[in-house]
């Protein structure tokens, strides 16, 4: 086997602390997301042996098509897992979009499918359906997409939220991008057994994981479909434990109570099943009002909940060691995930620390196949 690795490009700024915000809220970093500062992050990715970034979506950040394909030239191997959000355009422009992006950049296009944030973010948008109305168009729409990619003809499609007549694509994608998929709730797991490719969680523990795959790998068997599966987590990784929670205790400390209560409070509102259980896993941050210290979050050996205090979606992080965290991932890829979406802050350090660090261990283990630099 050998597991694949993405880093995350944080297209809103990045920073050496904690960065609150996300999740459709507003997010700035110390260091602006300039395309030179974000291609820096792209060059050390592609050299520490990622396969692809991931961008975000939403109001609080840049967009994540331009900003991609203008990468697209500053890097040689690295691939773009960029969020596509159904709705906002139609279905045959981002089949589109894809084919061409794909031809442009040699095949390098991922798609993570983003069904949409908060209600009141979709609505700066102009969306003003509901969650369960967005999953049966997200539905809809990924259908006519497929069927665009598969170039069988003209595609005719009539549905509640969707419809095309006579579709149809001058140029296919090659290769077509994999699709990645991610939700916790029941419309999540319906699209993405009949359209993912890979089905994404954040980071909770790994019995909570294992049940989710359970989930969703009984969904698509019986769509007659075999999914990979992935997990989006922070690392803080070090040459020994005590200095990588030194480096959470210090990130926790930086951290203005005020700014915790404001984030808490606004993802105390989210209508999001994955943010629900993100909320839960550090209890609103009871621990830290206490002022016990960063390991008083740590829900499962080397696991982490400081991050969720202040930012919305993926809220946990693995710390430790260099080889405790390589232990973590082998425990992860145990229970059958095949993708590890990794970000760290700040974004462009924290590549090294781990490509440096984690992989080899996870070369020698068998784990990972090739090093740093190589084409992926």
């Amino acid at each position: 086997m050998s597991l694949r690795f993405h880093w995350y490009l944080p297209t809103y700024g990045d920073s050496r602390n904690l960065m609150a915000g996300g999740h459709g809220s507003g997010m700035s970093g110390d260091r602006p997301a300039t395309l030179k500062y974000l291609n820096q992050i792209g060059a050390a990715a592609e050299a520490n042996g990622f396969e692809a970034v991931l961008t975000p979506t939403g109001a609080w950040c840049e967009d994540a098509w331009l900003t991609t394909a203008m990468m697209i030239d500053t890097t040689e191997t690295l691939k773009f897992l960029v969020a596509l959000r159904p709705g906002l355009t139609s279905p045959t422009l981002a089949a589109q979009m894809a084919a061409t992006f794909q031809w442009q950049s040699g095949g390098r296009l991922l798609l993570n499918v983003v069904t949409g944030g908060e209600d009141y973010e979709q609505r700066t948008f102009g969306d003003f359906l509901d969650k369960n109305q967005r999953y049966a168009r997200c539905g809809e729409y990924l259908d006519v997409v497929r069927q665009l990619w598969a170039g069988n003809g003209p595609v005719d499609f009539s549905g509640e939220y969707v419809s095309v007549e006579n579709a149809e694509l001058h140029r296919l994608p090659d290769p077509v991008p994999p699709v990645f998929f991610g939700g916790s709730s029941p419309a999540a797991g319906t699209v993405a057994s009949r359209f993912a490719d890979t089905y994404l969680t954040w980071g909770e523990t790994p019995a909570a994981v294992a049940a989710k795959i359970a989930w969703i790998r009984d969904l698509a068997e019986i769509q007659g479909r075999r999914l990979d599966y992935g997990i989006r987590l922070h690392v803080i990784s070090r040459d020994t434990s005590e200095e990588a929670w030194a480096e959470a205790d210090r990130l926790l400390g930086a951290l203005d109570p005020a700014t915790v209560e404001r984030a808490q409070a606004n993802l105390a509102r989210s209508n999001s099943e994955g943010q629900r259980l993100m909320n839960e896993l550090h209890g609103g941050g009871s621990a830290y009002r206490e002022g016990i210290g960063a390991r008083s979050l740590e829900i499962a050996p080397n696991l982490w909940t400081g991050v969720g205090l202040v930012r919305g979606g993926a809220g946990t992080a693995l710390v430790g060691s260099h080889e405790e965290v390589a232990d973590r991932i082998a425990e992860y890829a145990a229970i059958g995930l095949d993708h590890f979406i990794l970000s760290g802050y700040p974004h462009l350090e924290e590549t090294y620390q781990f490509g440096e660090g984690v992989r080899p261990i996870l070369e020698r283990r068998g784990l990972v196949r090739g090093g740093a630099g190589t084409r992926v």
